[in-house]
């Protein structure tokens, strides 16, 4: 008997009064045997739960009682459901956990809990880039997008007020998806200043989705960082870290076979400027092979260091 299914039977009849086996079959999605199943053995294993018999029957908690779990305020509520929606992105057991819980919650929480699950989603395959801290205005964009709020911010040189549809935590970055009267647009968390919660409501399509938006803007930032490719071959030991820089734009080259110790491998990134910065700072540890661009762009960058440092 799941656990989880259990407590939303309790909150499912705390938020009624007075449920059927029927009633919990449809909102928990099992059968009416296993529902009845359910409630018997809470009632067996002391919870005050009792049948009431006949037409008009059903499941109650005796003198109302309540769970310790059903005493959340709203805010606390909020608070759950923000911890849990991101982790739902990621495995079908907590989106359906979390599914029930909703629809157990008393109906004046529902509506919020169910927005602070779907405010935030979790791409854990980073870019690369690396940030301790988590961005100071996280906690305002979430609250922003729970609420239906808009925010006010700056953002390179330009003051914005935008529709927050929803935070994407991608890696160790970041990120607002937003609604703007240009369409859909996606902001960098850390690069906005001074966000400000606004009291102007906020409007989000009915049909928004935020897993699928954030595929549909992380497929075209991907395209957009893998423009120029370059064939490098490196000690074996330094792949891993390449592999952390490149992220996902790092992989074998399985075309040639190279000495025992040694890996070749294609990496690339938006600009040839930028596959060569990435390189230079493993000097003689990287051998490029090729494009003949990176290669010339590497001299570039090596005969500016000599120049700034000799100077």
């Amino acid at each position: 008997m799941r656990a989880d299914r259990l407590v939303a039977t309790l909150l499912l009849m705390q938020s009624r009064g007075k449920v059927t086996a029927a009633e919990v079959a449809t909102e928990l999605e099992v059968s009416v045997a296993t529902a009845r199943r359910d409630l018997e053995a809470l009632s067996t294993a002391g919870v005050p739960v009792y049948p009431q018999p006949g037409r008009g029957g059903g499941w109650s908690l005796v003198g109302g009682a309540r769970t310790d779990l059903s005493g959340l305020t709203e805010t606390e509520a909020q608070a759950l459901f923000l911890l849990l929606g991101p982790a739902a992105s990621l495995t079908p057991e907590i989106r359906t956990a979390l599914r029930k819980l909703t629809r157990a919650l008393p109906a004046t929480f529902r509506a919020e809990a169910a927005q602070a699950a779907e405010a935030v989603t979790v791409d854990p395959a980073g870019w690369g880039e690396r940030r301790r801290d988590r961005p100071a205005p996280v906690e305002v964009l979430q609250r922003a997008v729970v609420r239906r709020r808009r925010v006010a911010f700056d953002y390179q040189g330009r003051e914005r007020v935008v529709d927050p549809w929803g935070v994407v935590a991608k890696g160790d970055l970041w990120y607002l998806i937003a609604g703007t009267e240009r369409g859909r647009r996606t902001y960098r968390v850390d690069r906005m200043l001074d966000v400000r919660l606004t009291e102007e409501p906020a409007d989000r399509p009915a049909d928004f989705d935020l897993t699928t938006a954030w595929q549909e803007v992380s497929a075209e930032l991907e395209r957009r960082r893998s423009l120029v490719a370059a064939t490098i071959e490196v000690d074996q030991r330094l792949v891993p870290v390449l592999q952390r820089i490149f992220g996902q734009h790092c992989h074998p080259d399985g075309e040639t076979e190279v000495p025992a110790g040694r890996a070749r491998l294609v990496v690339a990134a938006h600009t040839v400027r930028s596959v060569a910065e990435q390189l230079a700072g493993f000097g003689a540890a990287v051998d490029v092979l090729g494009p003949e661009p990176v290669r010339r762009e590497l001299v570039t960058i090596g005969e500016e260091l000599i120049t700034r440092n000799r100077s």
